[in-house]
Formats: structure tokens, C-alpha cells, sequence
């Protein structure tokens, strides 16, 4: 049972922040607190409780990106002296929910300084340390949100070293700003609603499987043998994440072969490809690593067999994937694909005596089961793999959440868009009775969807970083006092070789 937080209360230094703030989110008990370390010491009483407490108003931008008029949602209160003050674990929440109203937010530490006169020296030494904006009260205010009360900081940039503070064109910067923190309340009003103690049951296995953690060793250890650039057709695995971490490492990644240097280095993603682009990678004398999973090299496999014994090979998968793109090339005159159970019950083959089926290694497994009964009712001796396609992380991570979803009111699925498994597991989660969202990280989470929630499971897809999982979790004890639960459904310990190439 989940115990919702009191009232939010804002705290504003200005009174003409007051008065933006109240203008936004109408029925919030707002603040006036004071400038500097001596009135914000003296008002920690008045906003003293239990709820939600948010600081709001205007500050100095440190970071280059950081420019006036956009809003800073601190990760962490500091001192000039780097002394952290105060956490603020759930500001990726509340940054998803600005953004989502069309504002721009950045996300970092904020410092509390003695004196607005910053020389550019100081600014560049704050920034340095990694700040990104500066105020004269959240650290001191923050004081108030001792013992587990979630906390907010967000503040509207006025003046960044390029543009001062005092400088004619704080008259467009200032309203600029204020508007900016008008705009916010509602936002912060959201994430308040979503303060609550709760529990958070984590599905095991999840994020990485073997052939995920193989293709990024494969990109890495590329990277360390042969420098960069490493070149790497499609993603290496379908997520975000993964992909702008080997991008900053030096990998560089293309849709098409023909987009590489004749003669450079070309990694072949996990999700394999067609005889095509093997043949082209010839062509243009590529120097060529192949990060196939071998679950995926196992299919091809397959469709290579069946279509040399002369049988149609029908496909169970989504036609628009990488992975059934690179098995339906392995025999495109001899492949049917079929997405559903209607699909399947008007699939024309040569010989009805002659058909064999695989599977994308992704899908979900019951609904595969019965698109395959479908195809055994029409066709009585239709070949199998001799083994399931479906690889034994995606059955493993839907069977976790099968097994939690019936005790969660909410479960969150950390994984892209664009990946087949992690999707898999928000419709595993609905069918199993679950309300399910799938979120990138954890700003994807909106506020709403934790409103009288108790219980909150979280997996994550096989290409999904386990960190991404860890931050889902931190940002949801920032809203309240958190228990966290393991849920364990299997143990996982296999492990695929790497080639040769970076062995």
C-alpha cells in the first residue's frame, strides 16, 4: 500500500519568483524565503515537513550549453568548496516532464555561492568542477529536506559569463527566466503528486545477455587492438545508450557498407546480415568483424538447410527487423515472413508437404507459440528447429515478469524503442495484468503514471545497460522512502567466444 507524501511547498528567494511560480501551479503553497545564506538559514522553519520541497527561481549559467532563459534541474546542491549538501536523485524525472512541455532543461550539479560578482575565472573553476549553474540560497534552503523528503531544485538561467549579469540585456534575459520558472510549476507540481514511499520489485534476469555483452566487447576491444575509427554497420545492439558510449570512444556508425572507406575496418552488428553485405564487404575490401550473436548465426543457419532441401522456410517475425532482414537474405526465394496468427492462416507456399518454420530470436513466446500452431494445423509435417529460436534471455526476461507482474501496479521496461525484446516485455507485462511502459532512462518516466502507486516492478531489455536500471531505481527512492525487492527467476552464466579478430 503505497503512502503518499504531503503537501509540496516551494520555496522562492524573490518575491517576483513567488509570483511567477504562483501564476503557474495555482493552490501550492510557495515561499518567499529571501536572498543569501542568512534569510534562507532563517526560513528552513517556514518550509519545514514531511512533503515534497522544491526550490525554485533564477540563477548564473556555468556550463557552455547552458544558456539564459533555460532551466537547470540539479542532480546535487554543492558549496563553492565541492562540498555536496543535498542529492536530488529523482531531478531525471522532473527534467523528462519540462522537457516534455517543450522547455529546455539541462541536468547537474548547482553551487551555492556567498555573492552574486562572479569573475569568469571563478565560473570557469566552478565549471570545471563540474557545476552547471550557481545561486546564492539551495544549498542553505535544502537544508529543510533532511531525512528522505524528496527535493527539487530548478532554476532559470539569467546571465552566463558571455552574457552578465549586470548588462543591459538582463531587461529581456530576466523575463525571460521568470517565464521559464512560470512554465516549470506545473511540471513540479507533477513530480510532487508522484512522491510517495513504495516498493520496487526488480525482475531477474535482466538487461544484458551473452550476445549483447559480446558484439560491445567485440566494438571496445576493436577500438583498443586497432585505434579509431572503428566503422560498424547499423547499431551494434539496439540501444541509445550503448551506441553514444561507443561513439565517444571512437566507433562510427553507418547505415550501409557503402558509406566506409574502401579498405577500412567494418563491424557487423549483432542482429546479422544478408550473404549481400558479406559480398560487399568483399568488394570494397573491408576489413571485416563479424558480431553476429550466435543464437542469430544459428537461425541463418537454418534457413540455409531448409531452403537447400527445397522447403519454403516460413519466418515467424517482424518483417521490418534487422535480424529477420539478414535471415530472410540468406534465401529470399524460398522465405515467408509472417507477423501474426492471420498471417499465418493465409501464407502461401510452393508445397504444402514441404515447409519448414524458424523464428526471430526476439519475439514474445506465447504469441509465437500460437502463430506456429497455426502453421502446424495447416501444414501437419512442416519441419522445426531443432532447438527454439528464441533465445534463452528473451524467454528467461519474459518469464521474470510474467512471474512479477501480478504484484506490481506499474512495471517499467528500460530499453529503445527500436528493440524487438525490450517491446516484447511491455506486452508480456500487459497480458500478464500489468499496466507497462517502455522508457529509455529514467527520464522517459512521467510523473502520472506513479499517482497512487504502491508497487513498481522494473526489468530491463538484453541490450539495455544494467546502470540504466540502477538510475530507474535511484530516481524512484528520490520521490519517497523506497524498498527494493529481487525478484529472481533464473540464473544466467553463458558466455559466447569472441572471434579471432580481438581475441
Amino acid at each position: 500500500m503505497t503512502r503518499q507524501s504531503s503537501a509540496l511547498t516551494i520555496a522562492t528567494p524573490l518575491r517576483i519568483e513567488q509570483l511567477a511560480v504562483r501564476s503557474g501551479a495555482r493552490g501550492v503553497d510557495v515561499v518567499h524565503t529571501g536572498i543569501g545564506e542568512r534569510r534562507s538559514r532563517r526560513a528552513i522553519a517556514r518550509i519545514a515537513g514531511s512533503g515534497p520541497l522544491a526550490i525554485m527561481g533564477v540563477a548564473g549559467g556555468l556550463a557552455a550549453e547552458v544558456r539564459p532563459g533555460d532551466l537547470v534541474v540539479a542532480t546535487e546542491v554543492r558549496l563553492a568548496d565541492a562540498t555536496v549538501v543535498a542529492t536530488c536523485p529523482s531531478a531525471p524525472i522532473l527534467a523528462g516532464a519540462l522537457r516534455r512541455l517543450g522547455l529546455t532543461a539541462h541536468l547537474g550539479p548547482i553551487v551555492t555561492v556567498a555573492s552574486p560578482s562572479l569573475s569568469p575565472a571563478d565560473r570557469q573553476r566552478l565549471a570545471e568542477a563540474g557545476a552547471i549553474a550557481v545561486d546564492m540560497e539551495s544549498a542553505w534552503l535544502a537544508a529543510a529536506a533532511r531525512e528522505g523528503r524528496p527535493l527539487a531544485v530548478v532554476r532559470a538561467i539569467t546571465d552566463t559569463t558571455d552574457a552578465p549579469l549586470v548588462h543591459p540585456g538582463i531587461l529581456v534575459r530576466g523575463p525571460k527566466a521568470l517565464a521559464a520558472v512560470r512554465a516549470a510549476a506545473p511540471a513540479v507540481a507533477g513530480w510532487a503528486q508522484a512522491a510517495a514511499d513504495r516498493q520496487v520489485v526488480l525482475a531477474s534476469p535482466r538487461s544484458f545477455c551473452a550476445g549483447v555483452e559480446r558484439a560491445i566487447d567485440i566494438v571496445r576491444l576493436a577500438l583498443e587492438r586497432y585505434g579509431a575509427p572503428v566503422y560498424v554497420r547499423r547499431q551494434i545492439v539496439h540501444n541509445a545508450h550503448v551506441v553514444a558510449e561507443l561513439e565517444q570512444a571512437g566507433a562510427i556508425f553507418v547505415k550501409e557498407l557503402d558509406e566506409v572507406p574502401v579498405g577500412a575496418r567494418a563491424i557487423l552488428a549483432a542482429h546479422g546480415v544478408a550473404p549481400a553485405v558479406r559480398s560487399q564487404a568483399v568488394e570494397r575490401q573491408l576489413s571485416v568483424i563479424d558480431a553476429t550473436c550466435p543464437l542469430v548465426a544459428k537461425v541463418h543457419q537454418e534457413v540455409r538447410r531448409y531452403a537447400a532441401a527445397d522447403h519454403t522456410v516460413v519466418m515467424i517475425g517482424h518483417a521490418d527487423h534487422e535480424e529477420v532482414e539478414g535471415s530472410a537474405g540468406e534465401a529470399p526465394d524460398r522465405i515467408r515472413i509472417v507477423g501474426s496468427e492471420s498471417e499465418a492462416a493465409t501464407v502461401a507456399v510452393d508445397d504444402p508437404a514441404r515447409v519448414a518454420f524458424v523464428m526471430q530470436t526476439t519475439l514474445a513466446v506465447d504469441e509465437a507459440e500460437r502463430i506456429a500452431d497455426v502453421l502446424r494445423g495447416r501444414f501437419p509435417d512442416m519441419r522445426a528447429p531443432r532447438q527454439d529460436d528464441i533465445c534463452y534471455a528473451t524467454s528467461n526476461r519474459q518469464q521474470a515478469v510474467r512471474e512479477i507482474a501480478g504484484d506490481c501496479d506499474l512495471l517499467l521496461v528500460v530499453g529503445s524503442t527500436n528493440s524487438s525484446n525490450s517491446l516484447r516485455l511491455v506486452e508480456v507485462a500487459e497480458r500478464a495484468g500489468s499496466s507497462s511502459y517502455l522508457i529509455d532512462d529514467a527520464a522517459d518516466i512521467e510523473p502520472q503514471w506513479l499517482t497512487g502507486v504502491g508497487t513498481v516492478g522494473v526489468t530491463a531489455g538484453a541490450s539495455a545497460p544494467p546502470r540504466l536500471v540502477e538510475d530507474v531505481v535511484a530516481a524512484l527512492a528520490g520521490l519517497g522512502r523506497t524498498t527494493r525487492r529481487e525478484h529472481r527467476s533464473i540464473e544466467e552464466d553463458l558466455r559466447f567466444t569472441l572471434p579471432k579478430e580481438v581475441s
